[in-house]
């Protein structure tokens, strides 16, 4: 359990010093067109900067790296969702050298029948996309999905508690997962960005550190808002330097990918994975291409 006097010296020292800054120096970055989002260039510069010189990130992430294939989890999340989908997104991912598929988990044991040999592992979702199933579930949906062979998985914390300021059953839920999945499996915990406030985007990422989880994510995709610098390098500075952040939502092109590496991401969830690594304007995303994801 976190302490008052803790969160308000970490809203203090964070907040005051970090996300003040970003709010001030620039306006929000994305528009709409055709229910994509783009970011507006006249910021890239000044957020690169920020990025680079404001986040104690992990070593080389200065260096933008050439190929971003490894930092990003190929995901196909979509309901409607098809097995001849599935394997595409396998298939480019071995093509590409993507670090992950990420799947409903009802496509895990294919998945990794198409990848087991492999190094593209298989990600899945736990108490998605809403976080609001009983911890039970999600631990019981966690081992199923990984004796299926899912390596990684992206679990939602449950939001309500956490904006009602139930901290002790946020941290024991995403401990419960995370205890009750191999020490090899990683357990990244979805915040949710766009529904929270600063404060609560903090007191989240410290409570997911504090629970043993491996990364903070931003956002499922299925609410409007997704992964924006400023909120990256907020989860930043509050995990450290040793703990992973994935940026997801709303990232449709290398730019916009590289700006979330240069804020502190170290994995970019995004079904436009193609043609991030390509930069080909005209590839397709993926058949699970949907709303900002």
């Amino acid at each position: 359990m976190i302490a008052t006097l803790e969160l308000e010296k970490l809203v203090r020292q964070i907040t005051d010093d970090v996300v003040a800054i970003l709010e001030k120096t620039y306006h929000p970055m994305y528009s709409s067109d055709g229910g994509n989002e783009h970011l507006h260039s006249e910021h890239a510069d000044m957020l690169l900067q920020l990025g680079a010189s404001r986040i104690g990130a992990r070593p080389g992430i200065k260096n933008m790296p050439g190929n971003l294939a490894p930092l990003i989890d190929h995901t196909l999340l979509k309901p409607d969702a098809l097995p001849d989908q599935v394997e595409a997104l396998c298939k480019e991912a071995l093509q590409y050298g993507f670090a992950s598929v990420c799947i409903n988990s009802c496509y895990v044991k294919y998945a990794y029948s198409l990848l087991k040999s492999s190094r593209v592992k298989v990600c899945t979702v736990v108490g998605f996309p809403l976080g609001a199933s009983i911890t039970g579930a999600k631990v019981y949906e966690a081992q199923l999905a990984e004796a299926d062979g899912a390596e990684e998985i992206d679990m939602v914390l449950p939001i309500g508690a956490l904006k009602s300021k139930g901290y002790e059953y946020v941290q024991n839920d995403i401990a419960s997962v995370v205890k009750n999945v191999s020490p090899r499996t990683i357990v990244k915990v979805i915040l949710e960005t766009a529904l929270l406030t600063d404060e609560e985007k903090i007191m989240a990422c410290e409570l997911a550190k504090k629970a043993g989880a491996h990364f903070v994510k931003t956002s499922t995709g299925f609410v409007p808002g997704g992964a924006t610098p400023g909120d990256i390098a907020l989860m930043r500075q509050v995990v450290g330097p040793n703990m992973g952040v994935k940026a997801s939502g709303g990232i449709r092109d290398r730019k916009a990918a590289e700006l979330m590496v240069k804020a502190g991401a170290t994995r970019i969830g995004a079904s436009a994975s193609v043609k991030i690594v390509t930069e080909d304007e005209n590839a397709k995303s993926t058949p699970g291409d949907a709303g900002k994801y």
